[in-house]
């Protein structure tokens, strides 16, 4: 077990193994006794895992039937954990985590990578192989209802630096290229479970996004000689019509070319706070403080839990990667109260997003809401030490 301490606020990290073999790391306060774990679940085998690439375009797509068998629980008005449970694989007493917990992570039972990838089965030349990687379940808190919205800062703050640890752990691994932290909140954007909880994806490649990404800033550093992700700072801290709202290390901002309605980037402005592990103790804090702001403004738009898509873009292990600047960018389907944005045919097969609103009127709306803004200074930024 370690124990890491910053400012006033402490957490210890405590690591089981499953009974199928899969690890469980739990974060939380000091003192807590280590649980022991009953009989799990039966060990899934990887069914027909592997990669396959278009040929067309080079990307790989990666081929998981088993995650056909994940469990579906959807929070009813007025649920409990107690009630949750143990229908809720996430809750205490169900059969990921059957045990009292505060915030913990653990091996997907439905990975589509991991790390002892089983031979891929005959393929064309160059165009299959093996899915080699780590797929992850964060859990921000035991209880069934809330979100980020609805956590207590510090528990925010401290889902910020479970990513952060996650992300250093998982980069030690020479084969891991980019790590990527996620949530999907909402039916709508495929969420199978309430539980309030995300995801950690460490790939064994560049996902194709991400280097087109990293062209881009090698492109951009070799024909004008500077950093492109400050330039885009710089755009956006220029354009005070598309800020959601101001802060000292991050943007945060509906971006210049906004593809989803409602789309927000928190982007840090310092050159080199490239992934999470680059964070100073104060923008790790901010960072929390701004990802709950952001999730409040959308929650207060329509009256109702907005659905969205959440990715935390940070520098993979790449030549040209050192221009990255760490982001959290939010992407939610709605374009109203009662409709949703459709990737239909032409974005779909092309790539060629078309945006139903301007991303400067968007930004007002958000940027009006009234949130309520805690002070930064007065939490504190968890760090977890090996």
């Amino acid at each position: 077990m370690s124990t890491a301490e910053h400012a006033s606020l402490h957490l210890t990290r405590a690591e089981l193994v499953h009974p199928d073999g899969r690890r469980i790391r739990l974060y939380g306060n000091p003192g807590a006794s280590t649980p022991a774990l009953p009989p799990g679940l039966p060990q899934l085998e990887p069914t027909a895992l592997h990669l396959r690439c278009d040929a067309l375009t080079g990307d790989w797509v990666a081929v998981s039937p088993s995650r056909n068998r994940r469990p579906l629980t959807h929070a009813s008005a007025g649920a409990t954990t107690a009630a949750a449970a143990p229908a809720c694989p996430l809750c205490p007493g169900g059969p990921e985590l059957p045990f009292p917990y505060e915030a913990a992570v653990f091996d997907n039972r439905f990975p589509s990578l991991i790390p002892d990838a089983p031979a891929p089965p005959d393929g064309p030349d160059g165009l299959i192989a093996a899915s080699t990687g780590r797929c992850e379940v964060v859990c921000y808190t035991s209880q069934h209802t809330g979100s980020v919205a609805t956590l207590h800062p510090e528990q925010v703050a401290r889902v910020v630096a479970i990513w952060r640890d996650r992300t250093g752990a998982l980069l030690e691994d020479p084969r891991i290229a980019a790590v990527l932290p996620f949530e999907n909140r909402g039916e709508e954007v495929g969420a199978t479970l309430s539980h309030p909880h995300g995801q950690l994806y460490a790939f064994d490649r560049l996902p194709p996004i991400t280097a087109r990404r990293v062209a881009a800033l090698r492109r951009h550093r070799e024909t004008a000689d500077g950093c492109l992700s400050c330039r885009l700072v710089g755009i956006d801290a220029a354009a005070p019509e598309r800020a959601v709202r101001d802060a000292e290390h991050f943007t945060v901002a509906v971006p210049y070319a906004a593809r989803w309605p409602y789309e927000v980037h928190i982007r840090a402005r310092r050159h080199g706070a490239s992934r999470l592990t680059d964070l100073h103790p104060e923008e790790q804090t901010e960072l929390a403080l701004l990802l709950q702001d952001v999730v409040r403004r959308y929650d207060a738009l329509y009256g109702f839990e907005l659905p969205y898509l959440c990715t935390v873009q940070q520098a993979p292990r790449a030549p040209g990667a050192e221009d990255w600047h760490l982001s959290i960018e939010l992407l939610p389907p709605h374009r109203g109260p009662e409709t949703l944005k459709v990737r239909a045919s032409v974005e779909t097969a092309t790539g060629a997003f078309i945006n139903d609103t301007l991303p400067e009127a968007s930004a007002a709306q958000l940027a009006e809401l009234p949130i309520h803004a805690p002070p930064i200074a007065a939490y504190a930024a968890p760090g977890i030490h090996p």
